[in-house]
């Protein structure tokens, strides 16, 4: 997503967890504008955030990261609980919308915008049967990028990143 908005002209800010360093230099290579923890304020306004990790304490933070008229998605499929919150986090119309169905069409409209805008995946690969070991490599950011299972049982690898 970074790489096709940075390439589209616009600029990223990456929020990880905090500390995650590695992951903080990676959102830096890919070409976003800053990079900090989930806990640390952007160094302005943003026009939107989207919310990638499963963790609904993390709504609050984005509203108040997002400027007046801003939005926040929750791009998972799952979240833990959003908690109560003061409701000048949404005045001045800030929206919370969740998107977590893609359909088939969109990712055939996201492909030839990625290879036009040269987007390189950063995979990890795992067997099929390392499914558990992959998610808490995922949880104990052992990498950076996405984990890829593969039935064929290759061995875990990562590829090469930007």
């Amino acid at each position: 997503m970074a790489q096709l908005a940075i390439a589209k002209g616009q600029g990223v800010y990456a929020f990880t967890r905090t500390g995650d360093e590695a992951a903080q230099a990676f959102a830096r290579d890919l070409g976003c504008v800053w990079a900090g923890g989930s806990n640390e304020a952007p160094p302005e306004q943003l026009d939107a955030a989207i919310i990638f990790a499963p963790v609904g304490a993390l709504v609050p933070l984005a509203l108040k990261a997002v400027r007046k008229g801003g939005t926040v998605v929750s791009g998972g499929i799952h979240m833990s609980d959003i908690p109560s919150f003061a409701y000048d986090l949404l005045w001045e119309e800030r929206r919370v919308l969740s998107v977590a169905n893609l359909t088939r069409q969109d990712g055939l409209d996201y492909l030839p915008l990625a290879a036009r805008a040269g987007v390189r995946p950063t995979v990890r690969i795992y067997p099929l049967a390392d499914a558990n070991v992959a998610i808490q490599d995922l949880r104990d950011g052992a990498f950076v990028g996405a984990a890829v299972l593969s039935p064929a049982g290759e061995e875990a690898r990562l590829s090469e990143g930007p």
